[in-house]
């Protein structure tokens, strides 16, 4: 059992985070810009809620994002509180969103900076 973080619980991020905890049976804590949506997920699934990204990633062991757009996507990582700030080295960073390359990349080297992957 892996500990997961899933941050955007939008159509696509609440099931696959759901997947994750009811179907791989993961210790998963999840992430979501309005609270009700995380909290009614944690009662639907038995997960936790964070109120940050940065609370949500905190010692886990791969991070995943499923936001709606670039801007959204480096707000969540690199952003005040985002997952980025307390991502352990190690961790893995998936991202979900349909999001540019350039994005990509320069999300790819700011978590090598930090000693994510």
């Amino acid at each position: 059992m892996a500990k997961v973080a899933f941050i955007g619980l939008g159509v696509m991020g609440y099931p696959m985070a759901g997947h994750l905890k009811a179907r791989g049976g993961h210790d998963v804590t999840v992430c979501n810009r309005t609270a009700a949506k995380a909290e009614q997920w944690a009662a639907a699934f038995g997960g936790r809620t964070a109120a940050t990204p940065a609370g949500a990633a905190k010692d886990q062991d791969f991070v995943f994002a499923c936001v709606g757009n670039d801007d959204d996507l480096r707000s969540v990582t690199t952003g005040e509180n985002g997952a980025f700030e307390t991502m352990a080295p190690g961790s893995v960073f998936i991202d979900n969103t349909t999001a540019s390359a350039a994005v990509a990349r320069e999300l790819y080297a700011a978590a090598a900076a930090k000693g994510a992957h």
